[in-house]
């Protein structure tokens, strides 16, 4: 487990003396060039350094396991003096700055102190780590570190565009890496070994973990995640690690000081560090590596060369394409030519400049999302387009002014996007059900809805990464997220608001010619929907003898889910529809099943009656016909027991 212990608190704990005896040496050698601020003492005689405070240590990165570091010292002096025939006394305070260096390879015993001088407010590292000894990287410096690391270990990656061999960067650094299974549940990809450990790894073939002795400088991988996952999350996993050992090795060292037992990293399918219960150091650590692997594995200069070759390839072998229809295939070939995943190639491709990458590969409801765009800076990085069927039925919920803009009708829900409900966004495709012109599937950002994006049980600088584009919404990704619906939604543009007055008038004049009884009602909705009594019947799957006796006996009672079924074969607006449900004794209640129903009413009322079947079924809901629920009761019996 890592802690957060600090290289101050250990010179605090083991140097202490030696920094109090050395300021006392200085402080008795420069009595008369301190430049004191005393009050009383003109002359001094003597000063006597009481008591001193280590304040801060500022380290500085040095090759190996080196490190210089400065320590600021804050010491309370007494001064003695003497003017003509009595003695004068002053106390005061002096700051020192103490330039030191020592080698955690040798515990520090070593430790040696190169100069000491007062403090002038000057104290700088040119390679800075922090207490922890973890090093300072901006995320403007990314791209400069990954660089620098590979000039080092693998200066061919920056020459030419070529897949880097994870396992030959490893040995280069020293390291040996080692295939074999960690934890039960495969939820640990990787592991590195800083020192020689006797760990607990699991072995399927005895069904249990057994004590395994690991040499320092080992990288395990689990080689289910081959399966799992893919060869790229796996190549991945290795320079991950390869980066801790890189960056990492100093912050392990100095925890052996403190503990003995502090010996490896495992980290997790999801991302963030397992075993360890303080948030911020480890955290940081996994953040830098996390970030910094993909830029390793993909040196940005190279990539977008090698990027442009293949676009361009692509062009030619499909004239006519769409530019956003191109990108999928291009990330793919790019995945494949650097041997990464998916979304590692997807991040690039953002970081190359093709920010048209962001609505590529978004895997949402089990189901890719078409590829789609929208101009650069129309949202932040944490926010989306796209969202679940689940965030739209929690966030109407939640969100009175959500709820209120799909009670409207203006919006509908299509194809994983809040959209517009116009015709010049919104077709028909080839099976009926709606879907986004290409006007719409290109120009997102004129007729859909902004929602921000949240990630779930990540530790802040893991949130930080996996939100960084948005890109982590693949098939692949474990990662989950919540939508919520945004404040940086502007409202309906001129044009839309045309369109929403001439939709609201013939909605209104409707809604007012609906009579009070539900049968009545009912009979003029069925009129104005202009489908025939057999129509209808067929696409709510229901008799025509019962939507017959709804329209004309007064004494029918339809239950809600032969009513919501009726509105949604309509294809009614959410207006008329609550209309009808109020006419007939119906009020949608807080439980799951009314919560469902209002969301196929509000936002995806536009499809087939199969389809929001096949919705309610996803979510746990029994479909809305008698006919559906028969035939899944029949076919899978014990799904049917577990829906509400």
């Amino acid at each position: 487990m890592v802690e957060t212990h600090s290289l101050e608190s250990y010179i605090k704990a083991k140097y202490y003396d030696k920094i109090f005896d050395a300021v006392c040496n200085y402080v008795e050698a420069h009595k008369n060039g301190l430049e004191l601020r005393l009050h009383h003492v003109v002359n001094i005689s003597e000063v006597e350094v009481s008591e001193i405070d280590i304040r801060t240590v500022n380290v500085s990165d040095c090759p190996e396991m080196k490190i210089k570091f400065d320590i600021l010292v804050q010491a309370e002096l007494y001064v003695r003096g003497q003017n003509h025939r009595r003695d004068d006394e002053d106390e005061c305070e002096q700051w020192f700055l103490l330039k030191c260096s020592g080698d955690l390879e040798k515990r520090l015993n070593d430790f040696c102190i190169i100069s000491l001088s007062t403090y002038n407010g000057k104290s700088r590292a040119k390679q800075p780590l922090s207490n922890s000894l973890v090093p300072y990287i901006k995320s403007s410096q990314l791209e400069d570190v990954a660089t620098e690391f590979l000039k080092r270990y693998y200066p061919e990656a920056l020459a030419e565009p070529i897949p880097l061999d994870p396992k030959l960067l490893a040995k280069r650094m020293g390291l040996d890496v080692k295939v074999r299974e960690i934890s039960r549940d495969a939820s640990v990809f990787g592991e590195l070994c800083f020192y020689k450990t006797d760990t607990e790894l699991y072995d399927s073939a005895i069904g249990r973990n057994e004590i395994v002795t690991i040499l320092g400088g080992t990288i395990i991988v689990d080689p289910r995640n081959y399966l799992l996952r893919n060869l790229g999350s796996v190549n991945n996993t290795i320079v991950h690690e390869c980066v801790h050992w890189d960056k990492h090795r100093k912050l392990f060292a100095l925890e052996r000081l403190f503990n003995p037992e502090a010996t490896r990293i495992k980290c997790q399918v999801v991302g963030g560090i397992k075993d360890n219960k303080t948030r911020n150091v480890t955290d940081w650590m996994e953040w830098q590596a996390n970030a910094l692997a993909p830029r390793i594995q993909m040196p940005l200069t190279c990539f977008r060369r090698k990027a442009l070759e293949v676009i361009k390839e692509l062009k030619t072998q499909r004239n006519n394409a769409e530019f956003i229809d191109l990108l999928g295939p291009a990330i793919d070939t790019l995945a494949n030519f650097f041997c990464v995943s998916r979304c590692a190639a997807k991040i690039r491709m953002i970081d190359a400049g093709y920010t048209e990458a962001i609505g590529i590969f978004t895997y949402i409801d089990g189901h890719y999302v078409r590829p789609h765009c929208f101009k650069e800076r129309a949202i932040s990085t944490s926010q989306t387009y796209s969202v679940s069927i689940k965030d739209v039925v929690i966030e109407r919920i939640v969100n009175r002014k959500f709820a209120d803009i799909l009670a409207t009708g203006d919006y509908i829900f299509v194809e994983n996007h809040i959209c517009f409900n116009a015709p010049e966004y919104i077709t028909v495709d080839d099976y009926g059900q709606p879907s986004l012109t290409e006007y719409a599937r290109l120009h997102i950002d004129e007729c859909c809805l902004v929602f921000n994006l949240e990630a779930q049980n990540l530790n802040s600088y893991g949130e930080s990464y996996y939100t960084e584009c948005v890109l982590f919404r693949d098939a692949d990704s474990k990662v989950q997220f919540i939508a919520h619906f945004s404040a940086d939604n502007k409202g309906a543009n001129e044009k839309q608001q045309e369109s929403i007055r001439a939709y609201k008038n013939d909605i209104l004049t409707l809604w007012k010619s609906l009579m009070e009884s539900f049968t009545e009602a009912f009979d003029t909705v069925v009129r104005w929907s202009d489908m025939s009594e057999e129509e209808l019947a067929h696409q709510a799957a229901i008799d025509v003898r019962t939507l017959q006796r709804l329209r004309n006996d007064p004494d029918q009672n339809p239950t809600i889910e032969t009513l919501v079924l009726l509105c949604i074969a309509m294809k009614l607006p959410p207006m008329i529809s609550r209309s009808l449900l109020n006419k007939a004794g119906f009020s949608l209640k807080a439980n799951e099943r009314d919560f469902m129903y209002e969301f196929l009413l509000d936002g995806y009322y536009t499809y087939s009656v199969e389809e929001c079947n096949k919705v309610l079924i996803e979510q746990g809901i029994k479909p809305l016909s008698k006919n559906a629920r028969a035939e899944l009761k029949e076919t899978n019996p014990n799904l049917y027991k577990k829906l509400k």
